[in-house]
Formats: C-alpha cells, structure tokens, sequence
C-alpha cells in the first residue's frame, strides 16, 4: 500500500527544488544536499516522524524564501538609496 503522505513528500522535493535554483552556492550544491537528505529518509515509514520532517522542509523552505526577499531588497535598497 502506497504511503498517503508521498503526494505531500513530492510537494516538497519539488518546492525545494524550485527554490533551490537561486541558492547562493549554486543550484546543483543545493540539489545535491537536498537529493541527499531525501535519500537518508526513505526508509521511514512512521507517518508521525514523516509528518515531523515534513514540517521541517516547509520551514527551510521559508527560510529560502526569506533569505530571497532579503537579497532583493538589498539590491532594490541599493540601487535606490546610494548614501545608505
């Protein structure tokens, strides 16, 4: 029996992949740690813990969010506001 959680471990993978793109260290670093990490977790099966992992890939994914919007409104800062 397929697991009920695998649609929303897919999500995931995809929307850190998405994310992943602009990385400061590159995309392919970024894709490489996060194949990884994914790897290292198949094996689980406890819906509890996957549950668990998956609300910590949502809060990475925040913060890859977070620490986008900060760079671009570094560089919109920046371009606008010399003297700063």
């Amino acid at each position: 029996m397929a697991n009920p959680l695998r649609s929303e471990v897919v999500r995931l993978y995809k929307n850190l992949l998405y994310l992943g793109r602009e990385y400061p260290k590159g995309g392919d670093y970024f894709r490489d740690r996060l194949r990884a990490a994914f790897a290292k977790n198949k094996s689980v099966q406890d819906p509890e813990k996957i549950k668990e992992m998956i609300a910590r890939g949502e809060y990475v994914a925040r913060e890859l969010e977070a620490l986008y919007y900060l760079r671009k409104y570094r560089a919109m800062k920046q371009r606008y506001y010399k003297d700063s």
